[in-house]
């Protein structure tokens, strides 16, 4: 992925921080929170890396696959300003084949909806992001995460059938930013072989979104935020359009979606969420809103064709979203840090 002047900056100045914060979060299994359904006695993991032994630290499952995808993706795009070497061999110890076959099993054999859908979304977007780069360490760590990438395919294609109506609240549920993380692999496997690959999740993808968003106008954008979204409903629905919609049909459905972008409404969208208390886990969330909303801003801005009035005032979201959230990815209290960097390097890059 290409970076722009006004972001690759940042990034270079922050990503060994970055790095750093991915690195320790990823081998603190402790504290956790552990989300199991238990089908009987003695069902109970032990500990955290008894379940799950690659994807243990960072407080959760989907967090620690958050904090790998954010060390693959620096070590593509910045990996001369990061601890390179740490990094890979850090990420070698942890994607190991029988690791990663244990993965795999956690969520092929738990009841269908252990980390449904956002952590699924995520794990995708780190499959994809070791299958497409072309380097000899990727290549090993795709291998091993074949059968991770199959269950996770899977699940989605056992539930987005039966999926009838959309999640559209900003936590971990929202259907639209899971959707648009695993679009790239959906279409990867698709492309591979010129054309001739697996069609089936990218096709349920496409179809979902249309159906459960095509017609939507008007969007009450102004009842947002509610008090610990860490997604924008509105700006994750119109970031995943603009990928599935043709460009000139996504510009009249944002038109409809939300009117007046361009004048700066409604304003909530357009403001950065206060956030008082950084060590309440549900508050902290508002950290990751901001960081989400600029990179949802971003986004919309790179889709919307060149003059488009849209594209000055979405920057300018954009650059208050990212001021609001940044300084608080290091340093911040543990409820923040173990995955605030994830949000800052998907904005930054």
């Amino acid at each position: 992925m290409e970076l722009t002047d006004e972001w690759t900056p940042m990034l270079r100045t922050e990503a060994a921080g970055y790095a750093r914060v991915a690195l320790a979060n990823i081998g603190r299994e402790f504290p956790t929170v552990v989300h199991q359904v238990l089908t009987g006695p003695g069902h109970l993991a032990v500990r955290p890396r008894d379940l799950t032994p690659v994807f243990y630290g960072s407080f959760d499952w989907h967090s620690c696959v958050e904090m790998h995808w954010l060390l693959v993706r620096l070590l593509r795009v910045a990996g001369d300003v990061v601890a390179a070497q740490e990094v890979r061999a850090a990420l070698d110890a942890q994607f190991t084949v029988a690791g990663l076959a244990a993965e795999a099993e956690f969520i092929a054999g738990r009841n269908g909806t252990s980390e449904r859908p956002y952590g699924w979304g995520w794990a995708l977007a780190l499959v994809h992001e070791t299958s497409t780069w072309d380097d000899p360490d990727a290549r090993c760590w795709s291998s091993a995460m074949t059968p991770l990438a199959d269950a996770l395919c899977d699940r989605f294609l056992g539930w987005l059938p039966k999926a009838t109506y959309p999640i559209r609240y900003g936590v971990h549920g929202n259907s639209a930013f899971s959707l648009s993380l695993a679009l790239p692999h959906a279409i990867a496997r698709a492309r591979a072989g010129g054309g001739g690959g697996d069609w089936a999740l990218a096709d349920a993808i496409t179809a979902k979104a249309r159906a459960w968003f095509g017609g939507d106008e008007g969007y009450p954008g102004g009842y947002e935020p509610s008090g610990h979204d860490f997604l924008s409903p509105a700006l994750t629905e119109a970031e995943l359009m603009g990928q599935i919609l043709p460009a000139e049909d996504f510009s009249a459905w944002l038109t409809g979606f939300l009117p007046e972008i361009a004048s700066g409404e409604p304003v909530s969208l357009f403001t950065p969420a206060v956030v008082s208390d950084s060590s309440d886990g549900q508050m902290a969330h508002l950290h990751g809103l901001n960081a989400s909303r600029a990179w949802c801003w971003r986004r919309l801005a790179e889709i919307l064709p060149a003059g488009d009035p849209r594209i000055g005032p979405a920057l300018g979201a954009a650059r208050r979203h990212a001021a609001a959230a940044l300084p608080h990815v290091v340093g911040d209290d543990y409820m923040v840090e173990h995955w605030l960097a994830a949000y800052a390097v998907l904005l930054l890059t």
